[in-house]
Order: structure tokens, then sequence, then C-alpha cells
């Protein structure tokens, strides 16, 4: 079990975040361990695969999950702010003193494999330095040319669309409905946040004290985790909800007939795939058509109080109201 011991003042400052590069980072077991889960993000990844094997970082990338799916930890830096961006978040990795690169990936991988696989072996014993470089250069490559493309922004909307969900449930039923809800792994009671974890032996007491407890959804998880070292600042990794709306192509829930009469087919579909907060560029991928379109509905529905919208970030995100509801059904 990992235990968190959490006071008063860490409980009121817990946080949740937005990782593109934890998504970047833990996308790479899809590539070493296929078909042993994420199963939502299947149909993306075979499109993704053809442009992946072309990378010539191919082979580094791989070459950074253990046999046991762990990755390094300074791999996955902990959100500073609830939306950071990819590329400030890899010159965290950048900034990795280059002495520390051996025993940083000696946690990861020793335990399980006994050995680093030969690209990490050659290059930290030939240069860590540049090595780090070059982990860091092939995770940009990674990011710009498959996932950053198509990919993100529809796992951003996901991703946004859970931290809107899991905020109000905190505002709205407290910390003990929201932390039963991430996931079944956890259990809160008394002042300490425990994950029943299986993929690690042995107990782990973190306390927390001021530090900070920050919450990360993430599209390839299958349970909450945390980073392998104590070391890191305290921060819990959970299974992101909504990434069924996250298929390539999924084709929109029918509208009923009576609400197409009511308000034209576009409004009608629009209001049928507002389940989860949604953005007007997911919505427009969705429908296939353009998101100024979507905007123009979704400005009349709002007016009409039949959806409402949220900041989140950068990204303002739409969902059907209490009254949109009644006459969805």
């Amino acid at each position: 079990m990992h235990r968190f011991q959490l006071e008063l003042d860490d409980l009121a400052s817990a946080a949740f975040a937005c990782s593109p590069l934890q998504e970047a980072v833990l996308s790479l077991r899809i590539w070493t361990h296929p078909g042993t889960y994420h199963p939502a993000q299947t149909a993306w990844f075979e499109l993704i695969r053809p442009e992946f094997e072309r990378l010539p970082q191919a082979p580094l990338l791989r070459s950074l999950v253990a046999s046991n799916r762990y990755v390094p930890d300074f791999l996955t830096p902990r959100p500073a702010t609830p939306f950071p961006d990819f590329r400030s978040e890899l010159a965290l990795v950048r900034a990795l003193p280059p002495e520390r690169l051996a025993t940083e990936l000696a946690r990861s991988h020793l335990p399980h494999d006994r050995r680093l696989p030969p690209p990490l072996a050659a290059g930290l014993a030939a240069d860590p330095a540049g090595l780090l470089a070059e982990i860091a250069d092939a995770l940009a490559a990674y990011w710009d040319r498959c996932l950053a493309p198509a990919w993100w922004p529809r796992a951003r909307s996901a991703l946004q669309a859970d931290i809107l969900h899991r905020s109000r449930m905190l505002a709205e039923r407290g910390a003990a409905a929201l932390f039963a809800d991430l996931d079944g792994r956890l259990d809160w009671a008394d002042g300490v946040l425990t994950i029943h974890r299986d993929w690690a032996s042995g107990d782990a007491e973190v306390v927390v004290a001021r530090r900070g407890l920050v919450f990360s959804p993430s599209c390839f998880v299958r349970g909450a985790v945390t980073s392998i070292s104590d070391e890191y600042p305290p921060s819990i990794v959970y299974p992101t909800r909504g990434q069924a709306t996250m298929a390539p192509s999924p084709q929109p829930p029918p509208a009923p007939e009576a609400l197409e009469l009511l308000l034209g087919a576009p409004k009608a579909r629009l209001l049928a795939l507002l389940d989860e907060p949604t953005s007007t560029t997911e919505l427009a991928a969705r429908l296939g058509v353009t998101p100024g379109a979507v905007s123009q509905h979704l400005t009349v529905l709002h007016a009409t109080r039949l959806v409402t919208r949220t900041r989140s970030g950068r990204l303002v995100l739409y969902a059907r109201s209490p009254l949109g509801d009644q006459l969805r059904t």
C-alpha cells in the first residue's frame, strides 16, 4: 500500500492538472506492451503506428519502458500549473543533472529487468548528458509527429472535461466522495489517502507536509498510481473518464426526431453529444464540420439555456444544462 498523510491544509490545497508530457511518456507502453490494456486508444494508435515506426528514435523510445511497464520518474514531472504546455514540461526533463540519470534509469529498470536496455546502457556509459539530450529530443519528435497533430486535441478535451467533473464533485460532495470516484484502488480514512497498489511490494508512507498533492487524469493507466520514488513531489495519476468519446471517427448518437423538428438537425445532434463537457473543436471533429459552424449553433443553444459553458484553461467546454437534459429525453 502507498499511504499519503494529509493535514487539513494539504487537503485544501490538493489540485488537478493535465500533463501532455505525462501522456506522451505513458503512451509509449502501447508500443512495448501491445494489447495489454488501453483498448479505448487502440484505434488511434494503429493510425499513428506507421509514423511512429518511421521515427529514427523509436528504439530509444521503446527502451524507456521497463518490461513491467515502469517508466523513469524524471520523464513525468508533476505539473507545475493546471494546464502546462508540452515544451515547458520537456524543459524540466532537459534540466535533470546528468549525474542523476543513472539512478533514475536504475530505479525503473533494474529491480525487474536486472539490466538496462542496450540503447540506454550504451548511451549512459558513453555520455550521460548526451543521452539525456537524445531522450528529450526523441520525445519532442514523437510529440510533434505522432501525437500533437490529431490525437492530443481529442485527448486534451477528454482530460480537461474529467478535471472539470472532478472539481465540481469536490465542491458538491466533498473529498471522500471524490476519492472514492477517482478509482477503486483509493481509500480515504482518518486523514490518510491509501493506494492499494499491485505494481510494487512493500508499503510506503508519504507525509505531504504542505508540499501539495496533485491529481492528473491519464488515458494510459488502469488504476491510480504514483511515482516510483517518494523523493518526488506527491502526485497521483488516475484513469480519465470519457475515453469512449475519443474514437477517431465516433458516430454521433441519434437525436430524437421530435427534437430535430424543434431545434433543427444540427442543434439536436449537438445536444445529443453533450453528455460530458466538450470543446468546440472536439464537437466539430465528431460531427465532421467546421468549428465555426459548431460555435454558431452553440451560441444559440447557450442563449436558450439548453447548454452551459465553462472555461478550463484556454478551452471553453460545453455541456447540456438540466433544461437541455429534460428536452433531450
